[in-house]
């Protein structure tokens, strides 16, 4: 049975647990087993031993798992959590298999304003990429885009295994 881990902000939801939950079932479902950070007992002297424990224990769960499979949607602004950007570049790093899932997968410089398409520049006075990819090329040529959900991206991996 081929191991996932699942990656994403969905950690920062107050109903967390819960989502891993249904995120594990999902994978048996379709005959993986999954792996959630919150799987993860960690206990510290202090926040940063805490969260240098979180960083190793996830780290090792994405070591032992097969699959990493991302929910890569923007997370506080237009961007995607750069803990599970991180997360993917690693496993695909080691040699993994990565599949991100999007609600939105149309290309990036369309969640911009106008002005700022016409100009090809961000309100802070960046050049905006603009590869007709959904998120950074570096994570979209490296990984592979579902559009959907959680449960859209399982089945997809179940149809292209």
């Amino acid at each position: 049975m081929k191991k996932i881990y699942i990656a994403g902000p969905d950690v920062f939801e107050v109903n967390a647990i819960e989502i891993g939950k249904r995120n594990k079932e999902i994978c048996v479902q379709f005959g993986f087993e999954g792996f959630f950070p919150l799987d993860n007992e960690i206990q510290g002297s202090d926040k940063k031993d805490i969260a240098t424990k979180i960083a190793e224990a996830n780290i090792d769960l994405i070591k032992k798992c097969d699959i990493v499979v991302a929910n890569l949607n923007p997370f506080r602004g237009k961007e995607p959590d750069s803990g599970t950007v991180w997360e993917c570049g690693f496993g695909y790093a080691l040699g993994k298999r990565v599949i991100y899932y999007m609600d939105d997968t149309k290309a990036y410089i369309d969640r911009f304003s106008s002005n700022e398409k016409r100009n090809a520049l961000d309100s802070d006075g960046k050049i905006i990429e603009d590869f007709g990819l959904p998120v950074n090329l570096m994570i979209s040529c490296t990984a592979e885009v579902v559009e959907g959900s959680f449960m859209d991206a399982i089945k997809y991996l179940k149809e292209n295994n």
